[in-house]
């Protein structure tokens, strides 16, 4: 890992689309050689991202997400559906060789979630890795990951909570059963933290944090998407991400 010169793509705002356009075409570019990728990036505006495996109809709101102006998008991790809000979260994705990471499953996923466990620490926020795939502080919940694996390349993306507002949340995800709705969004409020509970930061300040915490010793350089990946997440975008038999399959 330390032998490795990563590029570092600085934050940036994309639609959804496009923001799962460019991990996949970033993927491809570092299976042909470029360097491994860490990409911090929000969404603009604001979505509701599916896993993989899911039934789009049965966990979103599709309706409430239309009132809204809040965008839908399958992702290629699997994994629950996540409300991603614009202001509310920074979002990262590391896309490297397998070969930089551990082959078992959960210490991957701990390997990078401690670069965001050190940047947290930069904010004064004592955080920790809580198995198969999240970051808990006083035993809530402040950070999703997810993660996929084809051809010798891993993708890992997630979610760290500036602020959090449930209420909107259960508003575009379906709730099994409405009757218990309400004592769904008190325990979730109960489960759920951000950085906001402990610190009085700003999202740039948060930014800046994280960013130290992925890059300490590492070698790398400041970066940007090549044209060729450009070029390539926007015919992603129109061939698959955009498209409802990519989002409606499930």
């Amino acid at each position: 890992m330390k032998d490795a010169k990563w590029r570092v793509i600085q934050l940036q705002s994309h639609n959804p689309f496009m923001n799962m356009a460019i991990d996949e075409a970033v993927s491809e570019s570092v299976a042909k050689g470029q360097y491994p990728t860490i990409r911090f990036y929000k969404w603009l505006p604001s979505a509701v991202s599916v896993g993989y495996f899911q039934s789009l109809k049965d966990e979103v709101n599709i309706q409430n997400c239309k009132e809204l102006g809040i965008d839908i998008i399958r992702r290629r991790t699997g994994g629950g559906a996540v409300y991603h809000s614009n202001r509310g979260e920074i979002t990262y994705s590391v896309i490297g060789p397998t070969k930089l990471f551990p082959k078992n499953i959960i210490e991957s996923y701990q390997v990078i979630c401690d670069w965001i466990i050190l940047g947290l620490a930069k904010l004064g926020i004592k955080a920790e890795f809580s198995p198969i795939n999240d970051i808990i502080v006083k035993g809530k919940k402040i950070s999703g990951n997810a993660q996929t694996r084809r051809n010798n390349i891993l993708l890992q993306h997630g979610t760290i909570l500036f602020d959090v507002d449930v209420d909107k949340m259960f508003s575009v995800l379906n709730v099994p059963d409405e009757k218990i709705k309400d004592k769904l969004i008190k325990d979730v409020k109960e489960r759920v933290t951000r950085v906001l509970d402990f610190k009085k930061v700003d999202a740039q300040k948060t930014y800046e944090a994280l960013l130290d915490g992925f890059t300490k010793d590492k070698s790398f350089e400041y970066g940007d998407l090549t044209e060729v990946e450009l070029l390539r997440a926007k015919e992603l975008v129109r061939e698959r991400y955009s498209k409802d038999d990519w989002n409606y399959m499930k």
